[in-house]
């Protein structure tokens, strides 16, 4: 079975929710009602860039997969901003130890099998708002029926 980019993304959308506290919009702003706190800033914003399927390796019955991930954290200051991409790196790169994330990424029907920090730009400012923009690679498996 291939991997389901949406159930992916959106597993990633709720893991930023629970690991940073604030709300995150999939491709836009979060809605004025979105949990926990709406488009109250600081906030941030998800956008699946793609990916690569390499498919299984001989013998595996897996089919594997590398999703890039743009992670934009919104802030009224620059502080603010690098304050909540230090949240979103933490929640997706941070360990509870022995290995294991601190933070899991539940994707029903897949495996998230490895995450890494792609490239982070640092902060810039637009009009009196200030963002600061990650890039992360997951590696994703789904295991075969």
């Amino acid at each position: 079975m291939a991997v389901a980019g949406r159930v992916v993304s959106l597993a990633v959308q709720a893991a930023l929710v629970t690991g940073t506290g604030r709300s995150c919009g999939y491709g836009v702003v979060p809605a004025a009602g979105a949990l926990p706190t709406g488009a109250a800033f600081p906030y941030c914003v998800l956008y699946p860039l793609g990916g690569t399927s390499d498919g299984p390796p001989f013998g595996d019955a897996d089919a594997d997969a590398r999703l890039l991930y743009q992670v934009t954290s919104i802030g009224q200051s620059a502080e603010q901003a690098e304050w909540m991409g230090d949240k979103v790196r933490s929640t997706l790169l941070g360990r509870a130890g022995a290995g294991a994330f601190a933070v899991p990424i539940t994707a029903v029907g897949h495996i998230v099998i490895g995450r890494s920090l792609d490239n982070a730009e640092g902060v810039t400012a637009e009009a009196g708002v200030y963002s600061y923009v990650e890039r992360f690679v997951l590696h994703v498996t789904t295991p075969g029926s």
